[in-house]
């Protein structure tokens, strides 16, 4: 199981929303770079980051904070927000960014994420971020027709790496994960699955060492660790120890 501490950017700074609403944003460091670094000091291995304006805009707006992050780091970094051409995947794995999150073109065009899979092989996941059971894109701004599980299954086979699997319902907000929902679609598909939305204490990473949670990747933990809810190193120490 890997814990992957969120870096969410808005305006070049680390922020975390409420229900993923841009207006609700609470600031928690205007340095990026410094906040990847702590990350990777507190044991951490991976590090997860998406571009809030980037998922806006449909384009790299917070281009030079992703940049410094990556100077900052050895650890290897996931990017999401406003990824939406080959053009843009190549690019960001030329600077080093470790896999890129499709998310709205996942959903608008099903074809290029296939291709990327196959031009990039191992280094392109899928963002499904749920509302209600179905898919919101655009930043989270609409929702589609579209369940989670359908849209999953329509890359069962392209060579996606994983599923990274958000409950808006519950994102920033500390009600806990949506372990049910993030287990339905880890059956219902073979890709590795990441569960992500309200992860809020230590009696989420204990559930997530339960048995049942062995089918998922991982989970993402973004306002917990801000806010001093959930203590780095006795997450890590746990989720280490269940790997022995």
């Amino acid at each position: 199981m890997i814990l992957f501490p969120a870096i969410d950017l808005k305006d070049g700074q680390c922020v975390r929303l409420k229900l993923g609403d841009m207006d609700q944003a609470t600031v928690f460091n205007d340095d990026p770079g410094a906040q990847a670094k702590a990350f990777e000091d507190q044991g951490f291995e991976w590090l997860h980051v998406v571009d809030l304006n980037g998922a806006f805009a449909g384009e790299s707006v917070n281009g030079a904070a992703v940049d410094a992050i990556l100077a900052s780091t050895k650890n290897p970094v996931q990017l999401g927000g406003g990824i939406r051409t080959l053009d843009h995947i190549e690019a960001w794995l030329e600077k080093g960014i470790s896999r890129v999150i499709l998310g709205t073109v996942a959903v608008r065009a099903p074809d290029l994420v296939k291709e990327a899979c196959k031009k990039f092989p191992g280094k392109v996941a899928v963002g499904i971020d749920a509302k209600g059971g179905y898919v919101a894109v655009e930043g989270w701004a609409e929702t589609s027709e579209l369940t989670a599980v359908d849209l999953a299954k329509q890359f069962e086979d392209a060579g996606v790496s994983a599923i990274i699997y958000t409950d808006i319902d519950r994102d920033g907000i500390l009600k806990g994960l949506n372990i049910p929902s993030t287990l339905e679609l880890a059956k219902a598909v073979s890709i590795p699955v990441i569960a992500s939305g309200g992860l809020a204490s230590i009696d989420d990473i204990h559930r997530l060492l339960v048995p049942d949670c062995a089918i998922l990747e991982g989970a993402i933990s973004g306002r917990a660790l801000y806010d001093g809810r959930l203590d780095p190193k006795e997450a890590m120490d746990l989720i280490r120890a269940s790997r022995s």
